[in-house]
């Protein structure tokens, strides 16, 4: 029974350091850069960098089905799936364009331009510039799924409209952690908007 209670604590503690370690990395990844420009109730209004991102459109299935598979596919690039076989560093957040289909956004780190980005071995994968943007951007934690994905959708259309704000109606939503990440997840809806002054 002794032995059975320590290792259960054991198990415990090296869960959490687990956790922490990988906490500490993610706030360690290059994440895309903004400045924030206005906060209302629970949205915040962001002025977004100039961005390159790898992308791939999917399907119009499940958030989880849709999210494993454009994954694998970005992460295949990045991880040595191109010309060069050339490992390239994960950025955050992962953006899933939402709509009649998906399209799946990684950004590319610092240093790449649209010329120096070694080619991918599959062809489903595009690059495409980003100018700066101005973005409104709503928050939650936990795991997304298509339920919370929906919810906070309504909500963040809502908000703009109790405050006049117009917008494109194209939502993203956007992942912070991975999947193993058990702690401290964040996950945002986002949708850039119209003519903000």
């Amino acid at each position: 029974m002794k032995i059975t209670i320590i290792s259960f604590v054991i198990c415990i503690i090296v869960l959490i350091l687990s956790q922490v370690y990988i906490t500490m990395s993610t706030t360690r990844t290059e994440q895309h850069k903004y400045q924030v420009l206005k906060s209302f109730s629970n949205v915040e209004i962001r002025k977004y960098e100039p961005a390159i991102f790898s992308s791939v459109m999917l399907g119009k299935n499940s958030y989880r089905e849709i999210s494993g598979k454009g994954f694998g596919i970005l992460a295949g690039y990045i991880f040595g799936g191109n010309e060069k076989k050339e490992n390239i560093s994960m950025t955050s957040p992962v953006t899933m364009e939402l709509g009649d289909s998906t399209k799946m956004k990684f950004m590319v780190p610092k240093g790449y331009t649209m010329n120096s980005l070694p080619e991918p071995n599959d062809k489903r994968i595009i690059f495409e510039q980003q100018n700066e943007k101005i973005i409104a951007a709503i928050q939650f934690d936990g795991w997304a799924d298509n339920d919370k994905i929906e919810y906070y959708t309504e909500q963040l259309k809502s908000s703009l409209a109790k405050e006049h704000i117009s917008h494109t109606n194209k939502f993203s939503y956007l992942g912070y952690n991975p999947p193993y990440e058990v702690i401290n997840r964040r996950n945002e809806i986002i949708v850039e908007l119209i003519d903000f002054k």
